[in-house]
């Protein structure tokens, strides 16, 4: 069920959703993009004397267990999980989406191989595959990135495919292939831009999928190494203060869950802003799939 909507009816309105979740991921991106600029300190600076100190005039959000700022850390490290998510989403999206429009176009055997390999995938708990590849690989960005990939253009590619079933038999495609019209230049000038609404707003829903694994991955140490500042690292070395200083997985877990929170949010509202049939297909999708980053 989306949120912000029950029984076809939503909680809050729908422009309320669409400015709360643009701001909130506007914000992060800018972040991202100007974090060398915006961190107020040197992120990996250890002030040995300040170390978990309370957050302060000086310090905003405190101090880690190194003596390391922590506000600067939580802005350099929304670089890492906005990459991340972005690289995934663009790499997952643009593979799972071919695959799953030349399935459902051109039907036969090679849409019967396809799916069978998504089922394959769909077999196996995603993040668990994704540890076990990181694992193998070694922990690094790039890593991560292609685990994820691997993980979740199973979920772009049967939604194409739905979509793409359905466009295929509308009169405008029949008549391009009616005429005579190469299947390359139909996928790409009426079945394609047919589906490219619901694939943003699969997109939107990925990306949150994926901070959310790659804040995961890098909570069990898997992610991108120190001394290079990650959300989940964060929330990791936190844990063993709770008591004496939970500012340190605190914040971190504010930053994904706004993060999460934002894209979610923007997703819901572009799906009320999509006609009746778009939003339809899409609800068809299981939640599982739909959160596939």
């Amino acid at each position: 069920m989306r949120l912000g909507s029950t029984g076809g009816k939503s909680h809050l309105p729908s422009g309320f959703v669409l400015w709360a979740g643009g701001v909130l991921v506007v914000t992060m991106v800018i972040t991202a993009l100007f974090a060398p600029w915006l961190a107020p300190f040197d992120p990996n600076e250890q002030i040995l004397e300040q170390r978990l100190e309370p957050p302060s005039r000086d310090h905003w959000l405190g101090m880690d267990e190194l003596g390391r700022d922590v506000l600067s850390r939580l802005i350099v490290g929304a670089r890492v999980s906005v990459g991340v998510g972005f690289s995934v989403v663009l790499l997952a999206g643009i593979f799972g989406a071919a695959l799953g429009a030349v399935a459902g176009f051109f039907r036969g055997r090679i849409d019967t191989w396809i799916m069978r390999a998504s089922d394959v995938f769909l077999a196996f708990p995603g993040i668990l595959l994704a540890i076990a590849l990181v694992a193998v690989l070694g922990p690094a960005i790039e890593h991560v990135v292609l685990a994820l990939v691997v993980i979740g253009w199973v979920g772009y590619a049967r939604l194409v495919r739905g979509q793409v079933l359905q466009i295929r038999e509308e009169e405008f495609v029949l008549a391009s292939r009616a005429a005579g019209t190469p299947a390359s230049r139909i996928l790409r000038d009426h079945v394609l831009p047919n589906v490219l609404p619901t694939l943003t707003v699969q997109a939107s829903l990925g990306m949150a999928g994926a901070i959310l694994a790659e804040a995961g991955l890098s909570f069990l140490g898997l992610g991108i190494q120190p001394p290079t500042p990650s959300w989940g690292a964060m929330i990791n070395a936190g844990r063993g203060h709770l008591l004496d200083a939970p500012h340190l997985a605190l914040f971190p877990g504010l930053a994904i869950l706004l993060t999460v929170m934002g894209l979610n949010f923007l997703g819901d509202a572009l799906v009320d802003a999509m006609n009746p049939r778009a939003r339809k297909n899409l609800a068809g999708v299981s939640p599982e799939v739909a959160k596939t980053p």
